[in-house]
């Protein structure tokens, strides 16, 4: 897959932070979901506690039958600092590099974090939208920012995610009885077509299929990125 430079990735975190206000202006929070949507990518990353090297997945699965399409994995150091509100400037380096990976485009594009669900408007599935040019949406386990009621504990029950008067997402009960997610639009999506995005995806389990398979994906790759290094014929 191939998407323009959008910018460089050395900076301080302050540079990170005046860079995240001014790319906000840029993210469309209008649905441009395609009408025939099909294909739907979801994307991880894992990386051992106090190791740099970062692993990224991509799994694109077909919305008509939840098959995979395509798995892409890829890992690179990271050296930019755990600041809370940044955490796309560490993760996205090697998620791009799985994007560049793949050899289809998707219809949109699921992520494990937040859209805009942030103290600036831009998490990583805005920040991810920008770059590829695809709609996004931010699927997260817990809450980064914003209040709401409690939402009620049947699949599809909801609730918006309000941060300064306005609605940035919504608190989205996937499974019967278990916690809620926390959507948001990322790019070129609202907030009623994320959560009913995620909602489409979800089936068995609490997160979304495309996302889970990334998750395992991901840390399928990591683990045998640390048991090649544990080889003794390493």
């Amino acid at each position: 897959m191939e998407f323009a430079e959008l910018h460089g990735w050395c900076m301080t975190p302050r540079q990170a932070i005046a860079l995240q206000k001014a790319l906000a202006h840029r993210v469309c929070t209008e649905s441009r979901l395609p009408q025939n949507l099909r294909h739907v990518a979801g994307v991880d990353v894992s990386f051992r506690r106090g190791d740099s090297l970062f692993h990224a997945a991509v799994v694109v699965v077909d919305l008509a039958d939840m098959a995979c399409v395509e798995a892409v994995c890829a890992a690179i150091e990271i050296r930019f600092p755990y600041v809370p509100g940044l955490l796309s400037f560490r993760e996205l380096p090697v998620v791009l590099e799985a994007f560049r990976k793949l050899r289809s485009t998707p219809d949109a594009v699921l992520v494990d974090g937040q859209g805009i669900a942030h103290p600036r408007r831009l998490g990583l599935a805005s920040h991810l939208g920008l770059w590829l040019g695809l709609p996004t949406v931010g699927c997260a386990k817990s809450r980064l920012c914003g209040e709401h009621p409690p939402p009620g504990r049947g699949r599809g029950e909801r609730v918006p995610l309000v941060l300064d008067g306005t609605v940035v997402g919504t608190v989205l009960t996937t499974r019967d009885g278990i916690r809620p997610l926390y959507v948001s639009p990322g790019h070129m999506t609202d907030v009623p077509g994320a959560a009913e995005l995620v909602l489409a995806c979800t089936g068995r389990y609490r997160l979304p299929e495309p996302i889970r398979r990334a998750h395992q994906c991901a840390n399928e790759a990591r683990q045998r990125a640390r048991s090649d290094i544990n080889s003794p014929f390493h």
